[in-house]
């Protein structure tokens, strides 16, 4: 059985390492990056307290050695279901089983300037791209002698009031606290603001009700300002507009609010439920194709009755799907039964600052929150990295930031390249 699996994130690549060794399957992964990432750590990356390769691993790297296992980069451009083939970027493979596993990219809802000025959060790039406009904005402030010119440039907004973007904002604020006045102390006098915007009524809706509480007063607690039931409609000229009329100036806008999944050529647009994603049956088979699939975020499957709306877009949702589908590809080559999909909840967490967290969970239903949910957070982050280099090399960036209270991996590592007549004083 060639099996081809489009993506490399959490369902795709569990996926792939469940059917290892496995006597009559052989496994093609494609993905357009030649690393997978630890997708809950990124904002680590943006904010200079973890390097790159702390949160990343090289595909081929992991592949090594395992004969039934094979990487392919390469970006797919058509699907052709009755020839059972795909088009790549720069190649084309066969397959028996075809398995979408290729998550979500970041939702603008429409607004092109937001999409083009804003910082987004979803890949490894984004958290490269974040770190150095920060740090390139910090050095430019400490330079500019217009109060408000430089009020602008230390200036963050994070709209969305999801785990990213709180623990974005906590991190922000923290670093402001401990880090800001000490390296920068041309900034001593000036006043900096940190926003967290939601469009809802309440940070880490899907959280509990403790949780949000919680999360609120520890996040006010830092300085940082929260704007809830609150709209962005535009970015333009460094102010940030809401549907309330209210107006922020920032050259920080950073977009944590929304994802969506993408549609494919060749996948026909009665296959796709809501937000793009593929509908598929209770064995995650796309609707309406008889040998093609979909696992993680870039589906949607309403047959689990605790989740008639369809599931999470979140990383257990993917590994559980993508163990499970390995399952019955299994039982498939024995004509065994399948077994349908469902999701056991382990709960949710959010990270706030240094000793603060909350942690939900289901069963028994339970809450913490502070030190004991810090620890907890720390924990499940650092054992479901995928390699042992990930979790020592990322233990020892944390223990060191938590002892020295710092990093020291404030690096502009890709600077972009000087745009003719940029300014660098104001």
């Amino acid at each position: 059985m060639e099996i081809v699996i489009i993506g490399g994130g959490f369902a795709g690549l569990n996926l792939a390492k469940e059917l290892l060794n496995k006597e009559g399957i052989h496994v093609t992964l494609v993905d357009k990056n030649n690393y997978n990432f630890f997708p809950p750590l990124i904002y680590q990356v943006a904010t200079a307290f973890l390097e790159p390769s702390s949160i990343s691993y090289p595909f081929r790297k992991f592949f090594a050695g395992k004969k039934n296992l094979q990487f392919r980069l390469g970006e797919l451009l058509q699907v052709l279901p009755l020839e059972n083939k795909i088009i790549l970027s720069n190649d084309e493979l066969k397959y028996d089983q075809l398995v979408f596993a290729t998550g979500a990219e970041t939702s603008y809802f429409g607004m092109e300037n937001v999409k083009k000025n804003a910082i987004p959060m979803k890949t490894l790039n984004d958290a490269i791209e974040m770190r150095n406009t920060i740090l390139k904005n910090l050095e430019k402030a400490a330079i500019c002698k217009d109060i408000r010119k430089r009020r602008e440039l230390l200036t963050i907004v994070v709209v969305g009031g999801g785990p990213t973007g709180v623990e974005l904002s906590g991190m922000f604020a923290e670093m402001r606290k401990s880090i800001l006045l000490k390296e920068y102390p041309e900034l001593d006098t000036t006043a900096s603001n940190i926003y967290l915007v939601d469009g809802g009524d309440a940070l880490l809706a899907p959280m509990s009700v403790a949780s949000q509480t919680d999360t609120l007063e520890a996040l006010t607690n830092l300085g940082v300002v929260i704007k809830l039931n609150s709209r962005v409609n535009d970015y333009v000229d460094d102010t940030v507009f809401f549907t309330n009329g209210e107006t922020i100036r920032t050259k920080n806008l950073i977009w944590a609010a929304g994802v969506s999944a993408r549609t494919f050529d060749g996948i026909p647009l009665e296959s796709y439920g809501r937000g793009k994603r593929m509908a598929t049956d209770a064995f995650n088979k796309v609707n309406g194709m008889t040998n093609i699939y979909a696992i993680g975020d870039t589906c949607i499957q309403l047959t689990d009755t605790n989740f008639p709306e369809g599931h999470p877009q979140v990383a257990q949702v993917a590994i559980q799907q993508g163990l499970n589908l390995a399952a019955n590809f299994k039982a498939m080559q024995h004509n065994k039964p399948l077994h349908p999909f469902e999701y056991n909840d382990k709960g949710s967490m959010a990270i706030i600052g240094k000793n603060k967290a909350v942690v939900d969970l289901p069963k028994p239903k339970m809450h913490f929150k502070g030190f004991f949910a810090w620890i907890i957070w720390l924990f499940v982050h650092l054992i479901s990295l995928i390699t042992y280099r990930n979790r020592i090399n990322t233990f020892y960036h944390w223990t060191t930031a938590y002892f020295a209270k710092d990093q020291s991996l404030r690096m502009i590592i890709r600077p972009e390249k000087r745009v003719k007549g940029e300014q660098t004083i104001c």
